[in-house]
């Protein structure tokens, strides 16, 4: 944006075309910038919520704990829902507890939203190095290599919406859920599967076991 600006500058009076496409390009990523700085407070702030203003302790964070609670609201919204947990279960930390709720969270509001009749489920599995989440529906998914097709990975380096061009199940929950793994150093996939239904998968880094 400094580059941009500088070119500007540099051609005022001299070349209107060349100032207005600086300062075009200049005002897109400007809009750009602000959007994902607030994307990112949003993640940050979910995770280090404020005391409130008369002193009292904030109210704890969601977590693993909560996971059959997501899922009974699920069954409740009219969505039927299991969760199965394998691997030794170890005490995780609170982000990380967090950011697997979320990605639940999200996922079932998701197939709740899009996927008509259906049933979820969730799988959570705990392996030395890491925690992965698996939820998955088998309801009206995408076609396998559209949108966010199947295994589209969502990484750190990929630019905020820049995947599910069809709108289906993309745009800021996949982005929220992408942001808070690469907080992490983790990965997430997210598309359709083969025979309908649609699958997010993450995988979170552990700090090894003593």
């Amino acid at each position: 944006m400094q580059l941009m600006a500088g070119g500007a500058r540099a051609n005022l009076g001299r070349d209107t075309e060349v100032v207005r496409e600086a300062l075009v390009s200049l005002e897109g990523s400007g809009r750009m910038a602000l959007r994902e700085m607030r994307q990112l407070l949003d993640v940050l702030r979910a995770g280090d919520e404020p005391e409130e203003a008369t002193g009292s302790p904030a109210a704890p964070q969601p977590g693993i704990a909560d996971l059959r609670r997501l899922v009974e609201d699920s069954e409740r919204a009219g969505l039927p829902a299991e969760l199965a947990v394998h691997g030794g279960e170890r005490p995780l930390p609170p982000s990380v507890a967090l950011t697997v709720y979320r990605i639940v969270q999200e996922s079932l509001t998701n197939a709740r939203k899009h996927a008509g009749p259906a049933r979820a489920r969730v799988r959570l599995t705990y392996h030395p190095d890491r925690v992965s989440v698996e939820v998955r529906d088998n309801g009206a998914g995408v076609p396998v290599g559209a949108g966010v097709g199947a295994g589209v990975s969502l990484g750190a380096g990929e630019p905020a919406g820049a995947r599910g061009s069809d709108g289906y199940r993309s745009g800021y929950g996949l982005t929220g859920m992408r942001e808070r793994v690469a907080l992490h150093g983790g990965s997430l996939t997210a598309g359709g599967l083969d025979g309908g239904g649609f699958r997010v998968a993450a995988g979170l880094p552990l700090p090894p076991l003593d």
